[in-house]
């Protein structure tokens, strides 16, 4: 049980919030939705920062669902993982790589899974989210991988889901109150 309850899934107020969240989401309101819209305002600003993360972006999707799925684990956010791992997989991830981001610190090892630029991505993630910190060197190497801007996204993404799952444990939202991706 959440800690906060759901607002009703047939919420219509304020309307130009809800009607964009809507859009968004292909008609529905998940319980993330409907735990966010108990601050419109609040709702407003994450629909339209969380939609230019998931959709507007130059980074690979596929990296961008590792950081997502990678970060969620680190933060104990199964609600999040559960719902990126098929997105992670419809991106070009396998089974495999789903199940050893389980494990973000053997997966950043695993090079029969993970390409270079994987690995080398995996643990900026986990230095993101484990000690906020990225060293000069790991940066430099994700840098031989990725342009200036696809660095800058892959930091936004893992800074960004980060807030997501933090949000999620927080209030209590959890796999059984699922529907579509943050």
């Amino acid at each position: 049980m959440p800690h906060i309850p759901y607002l009703p899934e047939d919420l219509n107020e304020p309307a130009d919030v809800v009607a964009a969240i809507r859009q968004r989401r292909g008609g529905e309101l998940l319980h993330l939705d409907r735990m966010l819209l108990h601050s419109p305002a609040f709702a407003r600003g994450w629909n339209v920062f969380l939609g230019a993360v998931r959709s507007e972006l130059s980074l690979s999707p596929l990296l961008r669902e590792l950081s997502m799925c990678t970060v969620a684990v680190l933060n104990g956010a199964e609600y999040e993982f559960v719902q990126h791992a098929p997105l992670l997989i419809k991106a070009g991830g396998s089974e495999a790589q789903v199940q050893a981001l389980r494990d973000p610190l053997a997966a950043m090892g695993d090079q029969a899974l993970f390409n270079d630029l994987e690995r080398c991505a995996l643990a900026v993630i986990v230095a993101m989210t484990r000690e906020v910190r990225v060293g000069e060197i790991l940066m430099q190497r994700l840098r031989q991988h990725l342009s200036d801007q696809e660095v800058i996204e892959l930091c936004g993404v893992t800074a960004a889901y980060n807030m997501v799952s933090r949000f999620l444990v927080a209030t209590g939202i959890h796999p059984g109150d699922m529907a579509k991706p943050a």
